[in-house]
């Protein structure tokens, strides 16, 4: 059977998209206030946005990944493979690193300020629907906004699928509202345990709750059995089909990283699942192109600087594990770090610390950023018999610069530990404190 290929209906033009009143910096600051309000789970307001907005997530199908890491690169990959393919493929990934409009793609490129802005204001129009007859504290959250202005620009684009990120966990998030065809895990860690649960198999339960009856589900090669077990039950009771992904992709992969190729494998198995048998060549070509904005991004050569969002334990495992085969034998590795006080930073640190020369701590413009100091502290407390140079350089810029410094024109810098730091680094303008609002 030869691998099918589709193409965009024939005859059919773009909606025309509504006059917008909206500003990209007023949509920006309408998005910015709803933080304050926090999370509220639960779908009920997700529903009734949907038909406030004429259920746009079921103009087109879709494919929903869930999972403790990976999820971003395994959505640009998948909708990169499928794009090849011939289908008109959209994009809702989160966080962002510079802009919120990186969150919404069509084909290989983000939605313009403006193209955002216009989604935002079709959101708003139907969160003001939403909100009119709810209580004071069950009002459409921010994560909420987006995700419904995602959907609705998506169908007004008239995308044929559509590869949806999930946020946080998957019973309760917002994205849960689409009749995904194929859902993805591509791994399960304790992470957001207030939320999710104490253990890998409680949160693989809220995780899977994305998983359709007679849908297809790919699980990623390093799942954990006891999430693998919690699969096989929620397969069973829904009559959906498991795919274990392989390990290796077979071709050679443009983004860096071991990590990567297995995201890389776990997109090829989804968008088989997705669209059956694949063409080889398009499948080459795609990893060949990848790239993945904050995942292992070159930004220099001389030192070679990292930019790598990992985020928790799994994430700075994964980043060591790829480092060998990136730096080569010799080079002096310098990072550059910032966590978060919800995640187990001595765990992290761990395990970074003993592969770096020196460390700097510094912090994000995200308010739950620890303090360095009290990096600098556990890191002492973690450290081995070979503990690196360690210093404080509070600024996220000033600390990059003073890592580059001490790796030397023949070292390595790696500047990971928060996906917030990852978007100071990257922003170039005087939003760098606003960014990566969502993780």
């Amino acid at each position: 059977m030869p691998p099918r290929r589709m193409s965009n209906p024939p005859g059919r033009g773009l909606a025309p998209a509504p006059r917008t009143t909206l500003t990209p910096e007023q949509a920006e600051r309408r998005l910015l206030s709803l933080e304050l309000f926090g999370m509220h789970f639960g779908l009920e307001r997700m529903r009734r946005l949907m038909t406030a907005l004429g259920q746009p997530e079921r103009r087109f199908d879709s494919i929903h990944v869930v999972g403790t890491n990976g999820k971003s690169s395994t959505v640009r990959m998948t909708a990169a493979i499928l794009a090849g393919h011939g289908l008109r493929v959209g994009a809702y990934t989160s966080p962002h690193l510079v802009s919120y409009s990186e969150r919404i793609r069509v084909g290989d490129e983000d939605l313009t300020p403006e193209q955002f802005a216009a989604a935002i204001e079709r959101g708003l129009r139907a969160a003001e629907v939403v909100d009119r007859t709810a209580a004071d504290d069950d009002r459409v959250t921010q994560f909420e906004l987006l995700t419904a202005a995602a959907y609705s620009e998506l169908a007004r684009r008239q995308v044929q699928v559509a590869v949806i990120e999930a946020g946080l966990g998957g019973r309760y998030d917002a994205t849960n509202v689409i009749p995904s065809k194929v859902q993805v895990l591509t791994s399960v860690g304790l992470e957001h345990t207030r939320w999710l649960g104490p253990t890998i198999a409680a949160i693989a339960r809220e995780k899977l709750d994305v998983v359709r009856p007679d849908a297809t589900l790919v699980l990623g090669p390093d799942v954990h059995a006891d999430a693998v077990a919690v699969a096989e039950q929620v397969a069973a009771d829904r009559g959906a089909t498991i795919i274990r992904a392989s390990s290796d992709p077979g071709v050679p992969v443009g983004a860096l990283g071991r990590y990567q190729r297995r995201n890389f494998a776990v997109a090829v198995a989804a968008a088989e699942a997705f669209l059956g048998r694949l063409d080889a060549d398009v499948v080459a070509a795609a990893a060949a192109d990848i790239r993945v904005p904050g995942r292992l991004q070159a930004v220099d050569e001389r030192p070679l600087t990292l930019l790598d969002g990992a985020h928790n334990p799994d994430g700075i495992a994964a980043l060591v594990e790829s480092l060998p085969e990136i730096t080569g034998p010799g080079r002096s590795i310098v990072a550059v770090l910032s966590i978060l006080d919800d995640k187990d930073a001595a765990s992290m640190l761990s395990t970074l610390v003993p592969h770096c020369a020196a460390i700097v701590l510094t912090s994000s413009h995200n308010p739950r950023a620890l303090p360095p100091p009290t990096l600098l502290s556990l890191a002492g407390q973690v450290a081995d018999s070979r503990e690196p140079q360690a210093e404080v350089v509070g600024d996220p810029h000033a600390a990059l610069a003073r890592a580059r410094q001490l790796a030397g024109l023949d070292g390595v810098v790696v500047a990971t530990g928060s996906i917030y730091l990852i978007a100071d680094l990257a922003a170039t303008d005087d939003r760098a404190g606003r960014r990566a609002s969502m993780l």
